[in-house]
């Protein structure tokens, strides 16, 4: 199976066709929730892995613990992590968030990081197969169901992080301080200085204090189309 790496000298990452492929909004997120604090953290469908991997590379003392419905794409991470020489530091499982309970103990962690399902049920374009049309919409895990999983895993004080699509952002944030995660910072994802955000990063806390941090956007292209400096950085260029 080839594999793709993060970045040159980072982690190597194999695909698959029904597992929902990497994208810059998993990398970002990543590098979003590496300057969280964290010992023990769990990736809320983890897909192929990427984010777990690329947290568990950068922190040297972080066990990531990644869960997914979808049996291909914990049999993917549990390879990817393996290939890494990560296996001891990242668990892959099989299972539906929404019985987290059942699954996993309360405030076990200190990080929760998601890149959930961006469409509502119905909403979106049409995916190839289950898999896909699981990590894209939410049939089977809403928005609600995260948080709540979020909220009931994090200990008192821990953070939960996602990236969002703008246009749900008021959802988002109105759904995590009803789940009792106050948003604490925000930064928006844009292609060029002038374009619209395409993506949201935002961090919350479990317990915080109201209290939100907009930090200046993330460009990831110049005027000429080439890559900005702090996405250089982010890809390690």
């Amino acid at each position: 199976m080839p594999f793709d790496e993060l970045w040159q000298g980072g982690p190597r990452i194999a695909q698959a066709e029904n597992v929902f492929r990497l994208g810059s909004d998993s990398v970002l997120l990543a590098f979003f929730a590496s300057q969280i604090r964290a010992r023990k953290a769990l990736d809320l469908g983890c897909g192929s892995g990427v984010i777990a991997l690329s947290l568990a590379f950068q922190n040297k003392n972080l066990h990531v613990d990644a869960i997914d419905i979808s049996e291909a794409a914990v049999e993917l991470t549990a390879e990817n992590a393996a290939v890494n020489g990560l296996s001891e530091r990242i668990n892959a499982i099989c299972g539906d968030i929404r019985l987290h309970r059942e699954l996993l103990s309360a405030g076990r962690y200190d990080l929760v990081v998601t890149n959930p399902p961006y469409f509502a049920a119905s909403r979106g374009k049409t995916a190839s197969s289950r898999e896909m049309a699981l990590a894209r919409g939410e049939c089977a895990c809403g928005l609600s169901d995260i948080l709540e999983a979020a909220a009931y895993l994090l200990r008192w004080g821990g953070s939960f992080a996602a990236v969002y699509r703008p246009e749900r952002l008021s959802e988002l944030l109105c759904k995590m301080t009803a789940a009792g995660i106050e948003p604490k910072r925000l930064r928006m994802v844009q292609y060029k200085a002038y374009s619209a955000p395409n993506m949201v990063l935002v961090e919350g806390r479990r317990g915080g204090r109201t209290g939100l941090k907009l930090e200046p956007p993330l460009i990831m292209a110049g005027e000429d189309g080439s890559d900005t400096e702090e996405i250089k950085r982010i890809y390690r260029r």
